[in-house]
């Protein structure tokens, strides 16, 4: 049975628009009230507002399963994604929501996570990279289960960007790879396939922009939707690699 206080309880939403492409535009936030409904997540309600209230207003969504990490946003202050995120979460009915920072804004809620997330694997050369020459007709070679576990639990990784826009160093330095940049590294230094050394690896992220760069406040692995064990593979990077003479 449905909660008809919870489906006639009004909420007030807060948000921040901004088109920075428009030279006319100025930031601020926009006030919005919407009637809540059973179960309402902040993915139904953005909806809803631009259907019935603000056609102009810009946000990201894709599955809205909590799969594609596009709807990352900050919300009352914590970065969450909007559809995993129960408007009924907030008991005063109040709802601030902005864009992640750290990343380049598109418009209002829309920001270009796509862009960081390309260069970032660009820098830590996300690719198997090995010194053999492997002809397409022969057989895979076998790999143990419990090593491919070990790969496919870092790979669950969605590049949501929470963990980002979460991170303290990220938000201070333009050039940090982040948690998202280190799980992709820790993913590939598991990876059996890849021939790289731990030599090879220094040479990537061996510096303040990269494994020694994290201060490990743990924000990163407090906001993984996907509760990934981010500060157990960076503190196992940085082990690894501070013996690297």
């Amino acid at each position: 049975m449905s909660d008809s206080k919870t489906e006639s309880r009004e909420l007030i939403f807060s948000i921040l628009k901004y088109n920075p492409r428009d030279f006319d535009s100025k930031p601020g936030f926009v006030e919005y009230k919407l009637m809540e409904t059973a179960g309402m997540t902040l993915f139904i309600a953005l909806n809803q507002i631009r259907s019935t209230l603000d056609a102009d207003l810009s946000f990201d969504f894709v599955c809205r399963a909590g799969i594609c990490g596009s709807c990352g946003m900050i919300i009352n202050g914590k970065p969450l994604l909007a559809c995993r995120t129960l408007t009924s979460s907030y008991p005063d009915g109040k709802i601030q929501i902005m864009p992640m920072p750290a990343f380049e804004l598109i418009k209002d809620l829309s920001v270009n996570t796509g862009k960081w997330m390309n260069d970032m694997s660009k820098r830590v050369e996300s690719w198997i990279h090995s010194n053999e020459e492997k002809d397409i007709r022969t057989i895979e070679e076998r790999v143990d289960p419990d090593q491919a576990d070990k790969t496919f639990e870092l790979d669950r990784c969605i590049e949501c960007g929470l963990c980002i826009t979460s991170c303290s160093t990220a938000l201070m330095r333009h050039d940090f790879v982040g948690a998202a940049g280190l799980n992709r590294v820790a993913r590939f230094h598991a990876d059996p396939h890849d021939t790289r050394t731990d030599e090879d690896y220094y040479e990537l992220v061996g510096d303040d922009d990269g494994i020694f760069g994290c201060m490990s406040l743990m924000a990163c692995e407090d906001n993984c939707p996907k509760h990934l064990p981010l500060q157990e593979k960076i503190s196992y990077l940085r082990r690894k690699l501070v013996s690297v003479k």
